[in-house]
């Protein structure tokens, strides 16, 4: 399919509605979150301790991981459409059985093969590479998770509310439901965008290594990976913050755990506005720095003894604002490397975003507890904020050498 081509609402002649690619990356951030007030309810369900419960997010993210590494070089060789309408299918059917599973061992193994929903997220950043060159596939990027930013927002107090009302398992249905629409829609609406190369799939394979080798690539992917490592840590780290250290209730912590996403809603229009007029490097950098910034005045205050609910979660925006300008440009700088490997780039990329923050996320479980407060989660995540700098500031050396030698 030509990659010029006017995108149709659901004529699947057409590149894909940017729609249907917020919606792509929509019900998989919705998988990651809507559930998580509902972690110590649900614990008590499966008669388990909330650290093993925690496990179906951190094994959630590191299922992830894996999953995105395997379909990367697989959508770059069969196309992007057969596999978001195959892997949204698993998705829809393991929702189901989470909510049926007779215990937590099964329960876990169907929240694994919920991972399958992560694909329709890294291919829908290669579709968008596939259509439009590397500073416009930043903008559009950020203006697709920009759209979708609504859900990690919404999605933390919604299913709040819902376990009060209907209890965990309504969360489930609600992404059994969003996956059911998401296939319709993908089936109507997704043209395929990967123009077929000569060669098999060895051939496809052999090419990985020069994706491996560029020391661009890796100062992009590990910026992105730091950055939203911080924001993982939060994943891990908040539910028991809010619960333990602040009291609250379900559906108290799902509106105050959304506000990094007020933060990231802001931070994704900003990309979408300035990323080819600034640059994709200097919004790398300026994301990196917001992030860090923040997370150093909320260690301050915290040192100074002011400690409340807003101000914990208040300077988590500034963690979204950073992701929100840094993860589109990173994502279409490391997506625009090796253009005809953008689907493995984004694979990969998000492995180690996802593979990251699963190991952050669990760190997060662990060093926190009654007696605690926040402090411990602060630190590191100001830790891999900080880290985040230090590999933007390497994305502009390393592009600065590629620029010199061309």
């Amino acid at each position: 399919m030509s990659t010029s081509a006017t995108s149709r609402f659901l004529d699947r002649t057409t590149p894909p509605h940017i729609a249907t690619l917020i919606l792509m990356a929509g019900i998989g951030a919705l998988s990651l979150n809507v559930f998580l007030p509902s972690l110590p309810s649900m614990a008590e369900h499966f008669g388990v301790e909330y650290s093993l419960m925690q496990l179906s997010v951190s094994a959630y993210l590191a299922t992830t991981a894996v999953v995105q590494i395997a379909i990367g070089p697989i959508s770059d060789r069969y196309g992007r459409r057969p596999i978001v309408l195959a892997t949204v299918s698993i998705f829809i059917l393991a929702s189901v059985g989470a909510i049926y599973a007779p215990n937590f061992t099964v329960f876990l193994i169907c929240r694994l093969l919920q991972t399958a929903i992560a694909t329709a997220f890294a291919i829908s950043r290669a579709v968008i590479r596939d259509m439009v060159p590397q500073a416009q596939a930043a903008s559009m990027i950020g203006y697709v998770t920009m759209g979708m930013s609504v859900v990690p927002m919404l999605g933390p107090a919604l299913g709040g509310r819902l376990d009060e009302a209907f209890g965990w398992q309504a969360s489930f249905w609600l992404l059994a439901g969003g996956g059911l629409l998401l296939l319709v829609i993908a089936f109507f609406d997704q043209g395929e965008t990967l123009t077929k190369r000569e060669g098999g799939f060895r051939e496809q394979l052999r090419e990985y290594p020069k994706l491996l080798l560029s020391q661009r690539f890796w100062a992009y992917c590990l910026a992105a990976a730091f950055s939203s490592g911080a924001f993982f840590a939060y994943l891990g780290g908040a539910p028991f913050v809010g619960s333990e250290v602040f009291n609250m209730d379900p559906a108290e912590l799902g509106l105050y755990f959304g506000a990094p996403a007020i933060g990231y809603l802001v931070g994704n229009g900003l990309s979408g506005r300035y990323s080819v007029s600034v640059g994709i490097n200097r919004m790398v950098l300026f994301g990196a720095l917001i992030a860090a910034s923040g997370m150093t005045m909320l260690l301050l205050f915290d040192l100074l003894g002011i400690v409340h609910p807003f101000v914990f979660f208040g300077f988590m925006i500034s963690i979204g604002l950073g992701n929100g300008i840094m993860l589109p440009n990173s994502n279409a700088g490391m997506l625009s490397v090796r253009p005809a490997l953008a689907g493995s780039a984004a694979g990969l990329g998000g492995a180690f975003m996802i593979g990251g923050g699963a190991a952050l996320s669990v760190i997060a479980g662990f060093i926190l507890g009654p007696d605690t407060g926040a402090r411990p989660l602060i630190i590191l995540m100001l830790v891999t904020a900080v880290i985040a700098v230090f590999c933007a500031l390497w994305v502009i050396k390393r592009s600065a050498i590629v620029e010199d030698a061309n």
